[in-house]
Parts: C-alpha cells; structure tokens; sequence
C-alpha cells in the first residue's frame, strides 16, 4: 500500500499518551494513535510541516483524519487534535501550511480550497494585534480586540 514497510518498531509517543510507527512510502509515511483520536496516517508534506511543529507535543496534537486528498482533487490535508481547531494543507503549487482557531472555522464555513481563497500560501502570523492567514486570492484575519474575522 501508500504508507510501505514498516521503518521503526510499534513506539510509544514522546507525549506518553499515544503510539505510532513510521514507514517507508514515498515521503515519508507515519500512523499515530491516541486512545481520544484513533489511528491516523500522515505522509509526505503534510508529515514534514507537522513534525516540524513538534509532532504530537506540538500546537496541533495528533492527526484526526488520514492524509485525504482535497475534493477538488489537487491537494492533501489533514485535521488535527489541537486547541481551537487545526489543519495543515497542501498543494503542488502552494506547498503545506497550517491553518488554525478562528481562521480556520472562517475559512471551513466559506467552502475550504473550494472557497474564493483557494489554498493557504503561508503559515498563520501576527500583523498589529492580530494573526492573519495568506491564501492564493485573499488573507483572512483575525482581530484580538472584536474577536471576529474578515477577509
């Protein structure tokens, strides 16, 4: 299947909570499980921008979805377990980024990569006390003060 042979032993996660094997399939292909999320495959970009976060300890928790291919057929995503709501996308022209909280329910109830934005381009970050989320057409930000967020 996509995920290959196993790389590594049935391992217990650095949280204590969960356990997880890596595999060998093109990209780099991992299962984690935790008794709150189950099972889930992660691989390729979607892996690296999360280990990059810090895997399971990190901001986004553990995977609660496979790695699934987009609807519109283009791109890869994954949902996570971490605070507020959380998911990294990927497309070949837009590469991975990580969507979260408010922003991401925004973007989720304007239709997703099928929205009037498109992918992410970039990675959550502050602008004037708030954080703001590039997408191919448009940014979505998110106001500290009102709470709310346009785009």
């Amino acid at each position: 299947g996509p995920v290959g042979y196993p790389t590594t032993d049935h391992m217990g996660s650095t949280d204590g909570a969960g356990r997880y094997s890596h595999f060998s399939g093109t990209g780099g292909n991992s299962i984690y499980w935790s008794p709150k999320t189950g099972a889930h495959w992660i691989t390729g970009a979607l892996r690296t921008k999360w280990a990059a976060q810090g895997w399971e300890r990190g901001p986004l928790g553990y995977p609660t979805t496979d790695s699934n291919g987009t609807p519109d057929r283009i791109g890869k995503f994954n949902h996570f377990s971490g605070a507020g709501g959380n998911s990294i996308y990927w497309s070949p022209k837009t590469g991975a980024h990580w969507v979260k909280g408010a922003i991401r329910t925004k973007w989720a109830a304007l239709g997703w990569e099928r929205s009037r934005l498109g992918y992410p381009t970039r990675d959550e970050y502050s602008v004037a006390g708030s954080r703001a989320s590039d997408f191919q057409r448009g940014r979505l930000t998110w106001n500290s003060t009102t709470r709310q967020v346009i785009g």
